[in-house]
């Protein structure tokens, strides 16, 4: 079966079962992985297997493990990814509320940039954190501090929760270290300091895009600040009621959030620019700190380290918490588990979606499509992307077919604008087969029609004018 035709099926269960049927998103989406894998032939997965770069007989092994086996390999596999940042984040969060620590940081904030402007401070955070760790940590960590912010100030709650998504899924797609950026330069040979130049000025120009489309859609839906588990709005309201004598200091409110921002950066950094099995310097001392430093930096370590210290924060701030703290745990991880499990289920119907060999399927169609570099670049990440969910598998079947086109063409304008396109496309368009999507519907609180409202086409916006200034620039400014 052509996998076009399995891919229209997908979506539909998906899309019917969630929206038409009413199921909870987990439920639907294994379903959907499910019918996906019965419909692919096995030949289909065997190919998918010896195209990541298994051996032909291993390849042949995995593709005749059983049906559900293969789902909840996918399943796992995103578990992998996130399982640990998801609890931890959920726990970091829900004491950063109960303790007042995010009360603290946002009256902080409110002193800087003033009640019209946090907006604006969410976004140009949310950017820059993300340039150096992961896009899914930043609105983890900052989600509860919209949801503060938002009952502060009593409106504007959607345009605060988009300003953060804007920011942050920008810096992900265009500036290195960010993991796709750092993909794009090393397969299509570019100078990694160009890309991070060229990724921030172009990043910055698109979450200005995305701010505008929140402002509209803020005033379009009415969408609340909704009482969830990790976030009542009482616990919120008490602490707003607060005097800042009560709370605690800036810095201990920081901490277990810098904490696991700063050692991923650090480790980012050290392992963009080490060789590898090399001592940086010729100290001992030194060397063990920046492994002690590398360490802790491990996102998984950064985000369990950052979840002690929100918990010891609460400790000292709630002394009578101390005995109901396995409660409060449990709270938090119970809200967390939820979103673990839709968003593994998610990256378990992209998975098998990828196994049906769509990636390729697309390729083939458009290898031939005579059309200027730059947009083919964007279209075939971002039908890729649309298809099977993953940004970095478009990211990769793109480069894959663009690379030999870049080094056989005259161009005419520097490679980096093609890096830069790719990322534009591997926004469009992000829906239920993205686990990313379910990560930003489930923390912000938003329903899956309300996502699909104003993340998705706010996402595409920004995909869109991206292409739209890469192209004015490799006109006007091709650096060649």
């Amino acid at each position: 079966m052509d996998p076009i035709v399995i891919l229209l099926v997908g979506v539909i269960m998906v899309v019917g079962g969630i929206i038409g049927l009413k199921l909870h998103p987990f439920l639907s989406l294994l379903v959907a992985a499910l019918v996906v894998g019965f419909l692919t032939p096995v030949e289909m997965v065997e190919h998918y297997y010896l195209s990541k770069g298994n051996v032909a007989e291993e390849a042949l092994k995995l593709a005749h493990k059983s049906l559900g086996e293969r789902i909840a390999t996918e399943f796992g596999n995103t578990c992998v990814k996130i399982g640990i940042l998801i609890a931890m984040s959920a726990i970091i969060g829900k004491s950063m509320l109960e303790s007042g620590a995010a009360e603290r940081i946002i009256r902080a904030m409110l002193k800087v940039t003033g009640v019209k402007k946090a907006p604006i401070g969410f976004l140009i955070s949310s950017f820059f954190l993300t340039i150096p760790v992961f896009v899914d940590t930043v609105i983890f960590l900052m989600m509860p501090l919209v949801k503060a912010m938002g009952l502060r100030l009593g409106k504007n709650y959607l345009l605060l929760a988009l300003s953060v998504i804007a920011g942050a899924v920008m810096a992900n797609s265009f500036v290195p270290p960010s993991p796709g950026p750092l993909f794009l330069v090393g397969a299509l040979n570019v100078p990694i300091g160009l890309m991070m130049v060229c990724g921030a000025l172009l990043g910055l120009c698109t979450i200005t895009v995305g701010y505008f489309f929140a402002v509209w859609a803020n005033k379009k839906y009415d969408i609340p600040l909704r009482d969830s588990v990790d976030a009542r709005l009482e616990d919120i309201q008490k602490n707003a009621d607060k005097e800042d004598k009560e709370l605690p200091s800036l810095g201990w409110s920081l901490l277990p959030a810098v904490f696991p921002l700063v050692t991923i950066c650090i480790r980012s950094g050290i392992e963009a620019f080490a060789k590898s099995n090399t001592s940086l310097t010729s100290s001992e001392v030194v060397n063990k700190l920046i492994g002690a430093l590398m360490f802790f930096g491990d996102k998984n370590i950064a985000l369990l380290t950052g979840g002690l210290i929100a918990l010891f924060v609460l400790a000292r701030q709630k002394k009578n918490l101390k005995e109901g703290m396995t409660a409060f745990v449990q709270t938090a991880i119970m809200s967390g588990g939820g979103i673990i499990l839709i968003t593994a289920s998610g990256g378990a119907f992209g998975g098998m979606l990828q196994q049906t060999g769509i990636s390729h399927r697309i390729a083939d169609l458009t290898k031939d499509y005579q059309m200027a570099l730059i947009p083919l670049a964007f279209f075939i990440t971002a039908v890729v992307r649309t298809a099977q969910g993953s940004a970095t598998v478009a990211l990769i079947t793109a480069s894959g077919i663009l690379s030999g086109l870049a080094q056989n063409a005259n161009l005419g304008f520097n490679p980096v604008y093609l890096c830069l396109a790719i990322g534009a496309g591997a926004k469009l368009v992000p829906w239920m087969n993205d686990a990313g999507f379910w990560i930003m519907c489930k923390t912000s609180n938003l329903t899956e029609q309300e996502a699909l409202k104003t993340i998705a086409p706010m996402q595409t916006l920004m995909g869109i004018t991206g292409l739209v200034l890469i192209m004015i620039a490799a006109q006007f400014f091709p650096m060649i």
